[in-house]
């Protein structure tokens, strides 16, 4: 089958394209890409006003599949992830079971090939159990296909193990997605520490929490060789260690999620637990440096966290709720409205940061391009369509979003994966 995209503005990291071309996919590659292409289409789409970018990739997503599957399941979050122009997802382990072998891999890949939508990819839990006491099979699980490994939702406190880990991984070649966090520190906070926790009469969560095992993780990628990617980075000293940590020459990356670029702990409506997330949310300071480290290309890649939860469980105390909100099916709207449209960054960087760097980290050598012969991956997306967020026009089961309400700028029009359109705003 072939697709003509006509007449959009085309912006492609690989090959530096930013201007306004045709893109023809034929079967599941991209065929060529230039103006006025000629030639006959099954499948004409116009996308004049719009960007046409390489699909978008998100490296962290919480399918909840398999055991959480009231929450969300491989089906439901690879709808969203179409709907919000991701073609393709790196899903955390933190499952029930924890992802920690072959086999539990092997079932979330058989579950998405029957959903036949995006591509999606199984991270491996870094210990059994997620315990943080004896590794899993992690060379067993990158032969059965995981692009990563991560403990995400925890840091792995005892270092040995990690640094163990992390050997493993600088020999197989994949980067480990860390989830930076002080178990010992937290304290049961549940909100930033600031004028604010103490305003509301909640425990905070303080900076140190994050930042000193951003410090030893980067410490312990230097000495193994290891790629390090920090995930959902939140302070501003994360950002100068990373930054510190590229100068230095260490085999390292970072991610923003959209709600710590948007929101600090100023915005956070009392009671409301649609703004409990993990890490918390930050003052203006920490949101600044992290807006500075996405102009100034500190940080790599825009992931969502894309984590969901039941209206019941987000439904109790600030203090007992679960950390986590959806973000698959916003983040685009984010992107343009907080970071383009503000000039914080470029439609360039946002094609990079979404997708082409995090193509590069995973060594995904297909995804992240619109160059011809690679994968015929491809969002279109209205970046002037304005409209108001509602969780009712979710597809993901997950509702927990403190952006229900809001006006943004940018909308996806049309998702193709594999040469398939799996998403068109109707």
């Amino acid at each position: 089958m072939k697709i003509l995209i006509k007449n959009g503005h085309v912006i492609d990291p690989d090959t530096k394209l930013d201007q306004v071309a045709d893109v023809l996919l034929e079967d599941d590659k991209i065929q060529e890409v230039k103006e006025n292409i000629k030639e006959e289409a099954d499948r004409v789409i116009d996308a004049r006003g719009c960007y046409v970018m390489p699909g978008l990739i998100d490296m962290h997503v919480h399918l909840r599949d398999p055991g959480l599957t009231h929450k969300e399941d491989v089906f439901t979050g690879s709808k969203a992830a179409a709907r919000g122009g991701v073609t393709t997802l790196v899903a955390m382990p933190n499952t029930k079971p924890v992802i920690d072998n072959p086999e539990r891999l092997s079932y979330v890949k058989n579950k998405a090939t029957q959903c036949n939508l995006v591509n999606v990819l199984q991270a491996g839990a870094i210990t059994q159990g997620m315990k943080g006491e004896e590794l899993s099979d992690i060379e067993g699980m990158v032969r059965a296909g995981a692009p990563a490994i991560s403990e995400d939702g925890k840091s792995v406190m005892n270092a040995q193990i990690y640094k163990e880990a992390m050997q493993i991984a600088a020999r197989m070649n994949i980067p480990v997605l860390a989830h930076c966090e002080d178990i010992h520190m937290v304290n049961g906070g549940c909100m930033n520490e600031d004028t604010n926790s103490e305003k509301f009469g909640l425990p905070g969560i303080c900076n140190a929490v994050e930042d000193t095992i951003v410090a030893r993780d980067i410490l312990i990628a230097k000495d193994t060789g290891c790629h390090l990617h920090l995930c959902h980075c939140s302070t501003k000293d994360s950002e100068v260690m990373l930054r510190l940590a590229k100068e230095e020459g260490i085999s390292v990356s970072g991610e923003v999620c959209p709600h710590h670029f948007t929101l600090t702990s100023d915005d956070i409506v009392e009671g409301d637990t649609n703004y409990k997330m993990n890490p918390p949310l930050r003052t203006k300071e920490d949101r600044q440096a992290l807006l500075e480290g996405l102009k100034n290309d500190v940080f790599d890649v825009i992931s969502t966290d894309h984590a969901p939860h039941t209206m019941v469980e987000k439904g109790v105390s600030m203090k007992s709720a679960p950390f986590g909100i959806v973000g698959l099916e916003t983040s685009v709207s984010l992107t343009i409205t907080e970071l383009v449209d503000k000039g914080w960054i470029t439609p360039m960087q946002m094609a990079e940061k979404m997708s082409y760097n995090p193509a590069k980290i995973l060594h995904l050598a297909n995804k992240g391009s619109l160059k011809p012969g690679k994968d015929a991956d491809v969002v279109v997306i209205d970046p002037k369509e304005s409209y108001v967020i509602d969780v009712k026009d979710f597809v993901s089961k997950g509702k927990n979003t403190p952006f229900h309400g809001k006006k943004v700028n940018g909308k996806v029009k049309v998702t193709i994966c594999g040469g398939r359109v799996v998403y068109e705003d109707k």
